[in-house]
């Protein structure tokens, strides 16, 4: 067993050795226990093949896992939906049923459900491996339905290479809130409408959210009743392939926000008491219910439950071709009280029992059989307790994520904002948090994300802007607020790119700025879609200061992409004074010099660096990003010998304005 690599640089996790190596143990003697004869987990994580409804040539088998029942009947349109002995599964071993039907009984389309009974009871249930999964609009159930269109679709372009100097710059969207309009946009929407603006943004990995089916629109996708099904409100299954295949073709990485943490509670809809036990995929008794999320907890200490988890994810990298997955709430999964009210302060917090080590194993074969699948898939944690070895490669002794999400990075802005006066803020906390991480684990930095942008909190330009957002975007209205917003929106978006370990993320909307909060819509809001939509318009209105901060926003991933900057190490800051509120560090052969200053300039700024010189090659100030053009970029900035005999740079900072000089 490899001796992970972060346990040997880390003198502090040394009194923990025992259990760091017991964990990796575990996964690998659960490995061998599931994977029996088969060679691999690619092997093993085949139950989509063999579960569900499946076409053969002269009829249709189905195939369910139900150890709790004591009869299950296939109803639908062709049984007038009541239970018939003909459409009656028979009980095979280890709580398998089967039954095979007719080819003439079901068509495309048609649509089926399975009526479950148990002991003192029964009810309708979807298939737990259903595929397609539709809501009835004028009752608003669900109902699995038959997905047997005339020709399979074919692919028509390779999924882009993840070459070794590969940066994620993930743009996180949501597909039925990604329209203007007054309702659930569709995937064909987001394809013709919003893909060539992600592309045109130079972002080379999209990140789909709420892609699984769920009942509940307003969950945003994380309470899911279907595992396997594309969520059928934003259309066909066939209509998502399309979508990954045209961002393929543009050299885009799809990556799924896929959700194994927990699931729905919803009966009818989901796989809670599936076959009438409470027990069949989630812990029994009060740890099966998650208190924060009103869910059910996996048992991930079920073989059957890693076979389904295992086999959902290489349906998705298979069936649909995803480049990889976003693990949502892994923080949840790491712990048995899933990590509620704990600060994570000290490395004791990690190693205390309250781990689960049966979700950490799956966690690591998961990593391995994603891998396996797919060598260039991206696989993304989205974790905040800091917990050691996560996101470091399973060759290295790690669980195997290929990077983890810097959850604290938003929360450093968010509390900034709202708690700190500007003339107070610290550049030197500033660098420390954001540049603050594992040096065995990729990051994604954000400044933002979606949790943000939810009713109840607020986006980065609404806590700087407020109410002068509704009053003072047009660019005749001369503001104070709105100039002093606009200025600090594009520099801590620069800062925390420019701090980046390994990625950056942003959220569909907020790299222009965009207005109030995200509210989909409920009996709360008479039902309104106003709040769940992006107004695309208002970046293209050049009469109004959004547009300005979408240039930037371009102009900015371009610069990094062009330059190859996050692939450069990130040097000490050369400059960090709190008082002057000035922070200056470098980048490779790239000086990064912010001004968070709201009232002072400075000129002939001094600070040493190598001798040569420089110029200005990005500038949060220049017009076309809606600054005052303080800067004269056509100047070259030469280095003198300061009074130690250093060589030294002596600049011009205006007042809240970031800036990057390229060494010569």
């Amino acid at each position: 067993m490899k001796y992970p690599v972060y346990l040997e640089n880390d003198p502090y996790l040394q009194p923990f050795a025992e259990a760091i190596m017991g964990r990796l143990k575990r996964a690998e003697n659960k490995e061998k226990e599931l994977l029996g004869d088969k060679k691999c987990l690619d092997e093993f994580a085949v139950g989509f093949m063999y579960y569900g409804l499946h076409k053969q040539k002269k009829s249709w088998l189905l195939r369910e896992w139900a150890p709790n029942a004591t009869r299950i009947y296939l109803v639908g349109e062709f049984s007038e939906w009541q239970s018939r002995e003909e459409f009656a599964f028979h009980k095979k071993e280890n709580g398998n049923w089967e039954l095979e039907i007719p080819l003439k009984t079901l068509k495309h389309l048609d649509l089926y459900k399975l009526r479950m009974c148990w002991e003192g009871g029964s009810d309708d249930r979807i298939p737990a491996w259903a595929r397609r999964v539709v809501q009835d609009e004028q009752t608003h159930l669900f109902n699995a339905q038959v997905w047997d269109p005339p020709s399979s679709y074919k692919w028509k372009n390779q999924a882009p290479e993840k070459t070794k100097d590969f940066v994620p710059l993930v743009y996180e969207a949501h597909v039925g809130m990604a329209t203007e309009e007054y309702n659930v946009g569709t995937f064909d929407e987001f394809r013709k409408q919003v893909l060539p603006g992600i592309k045109k943004g130079g972002y080379n990995t999209i990140q789909l959210m709420a892609v699984q089916e769920h009942p509940y629109y307003g969950s945003f996708g994380y309470h899911v009743s279907s595992f396997f099904a594309v969520s059928s409100r934003f259309g066909t299954p066939d209509e998502l392939k399309v979508l990954i295949d045209t961002a393929h073709g543009m050299g885009i990485f799809v990556v799924m926000d896929v959700v194994h943490s927990h699931a729905v509670k919803n009966e009818v809809e989901g796989i809670s008491r599936y076959d009438g036990s409470l027990f069949q995929f989630f812990h029994d008794g009060p740890r099966g219910d998650h208190p924060a999320w009103d869910s059910r907890c996996f048992d991930y200490g079920k073989n059957e439950v890693l076979h389904f988890l295992l086999s959902n994810c290489k349906f998705w990298l298979t069936e649909y071709q995803f480049d990889g997955f976003r693990f949502d709430g892994v923080t949840s999964m790491l712990y048995k009280d899933h990590g509620l009210g704990t600060a994570f302060t000290e490395y004791q917090q990690y190693y205390n029992g309250n781990q689960d080590d049966d979700a950490i194993a799956y966690i690591k074969l998961a990593n391995k059989l994603i891998h396996q699948v797919n060598p260039n898939a991206l696989s993304i944690a989205e974790e905040m307790s800091g917990m050691p070895g996560l996101a470091t490669p399973a060759e290295q002794g790690g669980y195997g994520f290929d990077y983890r999400l810097a959850m604290g990075i938003p929360d450093f802005w968010i509390k900034t904002i709202k708690e700190t006066r500007l003339e107070f803020w610290n550049v030197g906390d500033m660098y420390h948090n954001l540049s603050n991480k594992r040096d065995d684990e990729k990051t994604i930095h954000y400044a933002e994300s979606h949790d943000q942008a939810l009713v109840g909190d607020k986006t980065i330009i609404f806590w700087l802007l407020d109410k002068e957002m509704y009053f003072n975007m047009h660019v005749k209205h001369q503001n104070i607020i709105v100039d002093n917003g606009i200025a600090l929106h594009k520099m801590i978006r620069l800062l925390t790119l420019a701090t980046a370990g390994n990625g950056y993320l942003n959220f569909m909307g907020n790299e222009f700025g965009h207005p109030e909060w995200i509210d989909f819509p409920g009996r709360h809001n008479n039902w309104s879609y106003h709040y769940a939509r992006r107004q695309w318009s208002l970046a293209k209105n050049e009469e109004l200061r959004y547009h300005f901060l979408d240039r930037f926003d371009k102009a900015m991933i371009r610069f990094f992409k062009q330059r190859k900057i996050i692939q450069k190490p990130l040097g000490y800051p050369r400059v960090q004074n709190n008082s002057d509120q000035v922070l200056i560090f470098e980048r490779g052969k790239y000086i990064f010099v912010f001004n968070f200053n709201p009232f002072r300039s400075f000129t002939d700024y001094s600070f040493e660096t190598s001798a040569g010189s420089c110029r200005v090659v990005l500038d949060t100030d220049d017009p076309d990003f809606g600054g005052f053009a303080r800067q004269d970029t056509n100047v070259v900035h030469e280095t003198h010998e300061n009074a130690f005999d250093n060589p030294a740079l002596h600049l011009y900072i205006p007042s809240l304005t970031a800036f990057v000089l390229e060494k010569k």
